[in-house]
């Protein structure tokens, strides 16, 4: 690996992201924005950006401000709006993966702040209060997906023929179309995450008997999610559709899933040695696409940005979450040296890339890329690698 090459991308990742950070509607403080051809924040991935930005290059302040954005613009009735533009803010979807309340807990230990983990906590507990009330219309217990944009998978071959948003942009309202509403692996885990996240608060906050019931929660939809959402057979999770049949593609819901641990070292050993760690499915030479190569939904056009083939940087800048907690480390060194690599072949930061390939596409200045650069480069030791190359370069 060319050091020099990775010091200047890392650079760039930097002043890149700094200057993506600028304010939106009605809020007071600057936010990371997704960048590339989205100018704003979205709720599916603009708090873990902050905390990667905050954590790996000291923005603490931008850590918080990318949480407290979509605190601010909560609604009344605990609705958390899924995005906030320079002039708008959007209500039509949830568009959830990350649970908010999890980093939200990770930027109050980064920053220490006892006020900021007290209100991410009321607005986390209104928010899954929200999906509880609005997201179990067929009383599984599970959180149901009712549009494309539920999920944040755009293009994606699991809504293929569906609607991207909800009627009258009202996340209350499923669509009277196809089999909807989903139960959805992907966003039930992401609520489990939460209500894991949450019993952490209540216990830092003193609350010991709300920290119980959140656990409480936390275990009866995470057996729900396996109950009705896994297939033994083919060991994968799919999405339910409302005859109870399993839509079956194989796609980067399984490590949605596996972010939020849902799944124990056992079952998480199976499912990886069959899907993930398999190179005709999704260990491709720069893993992990979106839909596994040997799924016949796989999109072999790989279109602009499409979750239905493309290895995503969004994917990419998840797997912290879950390599090291099933044990994977040096599969995930891996993943992040070919990361690492490809970006800094690539002319910009960019979205998503070619699995075979590593060729980049779909708009520059990709806050996302961004992230998983100065994150694997951290992870990986690489600056101190650089350090110890430019001392001695100096000795000779």
């Amino acid at each position: 690996m060319d050091l020099d090459l990775v010091r200047l991308k890392y650079r760039e990742a930097l002043e890149g992201l700094a200057n993506n950070t600028k304010p939106v509607f009605g809020f007071d403080k600057p936010v990371l924005h997704e960048g590339g051809g989205y100018a704003g924040v979205w709720l599916e991935c603009a708090p873990l950006e902050g905390l990667v930005y905050g954590q790996y290059a000291g923005k603490h302040d931008v850590a918080k401000a990318n949480h407290e954005v979509f605190f601010h613009h909560q609604r009344e009735d605990g609705y958390i709006r899924y995005a906030v533009w320079a002039l708008r803010f959007g209500q039509a979807q949830i568009q959830m993966v990350v649970p908010i309340a999890a980093t939200a807990l990770e930027t109050a230990d980064l920053t220490g702040d006892e006020a900021f983990l007290a209100k991410a906590y009321d607005a986390c507990s209104r928010w899954d209060d929200w999906l509880v009330r609005h997201r179990n219309t067929r009383g599984t217990g599970l959180c149901e997906a009712f549009c494309e944009y539920d999920t944040g998978h755009d293009r994606s071959p699991r809504f293929e023929g569906l609607p991207k948003e909800c009627p009258d942009g009202d996340a209350a309202t499923c669509p009277k179309v196809g089999k909807l509403p989903y139960l959805a692996p992907d966003l039930s885990a992401t609520v489990y995450g939460g209500r894991v996240a949450l019993s952490k608060m209540a216990e830092r906050l003193g609350i010991h008997s709300e920290a119980e019931r959140w656990r409480q929660k936390a275990q009866t939809i995470r057996r729900l999610i396996i109950e009705h959402c896994f297939d033994p057979v083919d060991e994968c999770f799919y999405d339910v559709d409302c005859d109870g049949n399993f839509l079956r593609i194989r796609g980067d819901v399984l490590t949605r899933v596996f972010s939020e641990h849902v799944v124990d070292q056992v079952m998480f050993d199976r499912i990886y040695q069959r899907h993930i760690k398999n190179p005709a499915s999704f260990w491709t030479p720069y893993p992990l696409p979106s839909i596994a190569v040997d799924d016949p939904k796989f999109d072999h056009r790989l279109p602009r940005n499409s979750w239905g083939g493309a290895t995503q940087a969004l994917t990419a800048l998840r797997t912290s979450r879950w390599f090291y907690h099933y044990g994977q480390a040096e599969d995930h060194r891996h993943l992040m040296t070919q990361w690492i690599e490809a970006l800094c072949r690539a002319p910009d930061f960019m979205q998503q890339m070619n699995p075979w390939t590593g060729e980049f596409s779909t708009a520059q200045g990709y806050s996302p890329a961004m992230c998983v650069m100065i994150e694997f480069v951290e992870r990986l030791g690489l600056l101190g690698e650089m350090h110890k190359s430019t001392a001695g370069a100096g000795t000779h």
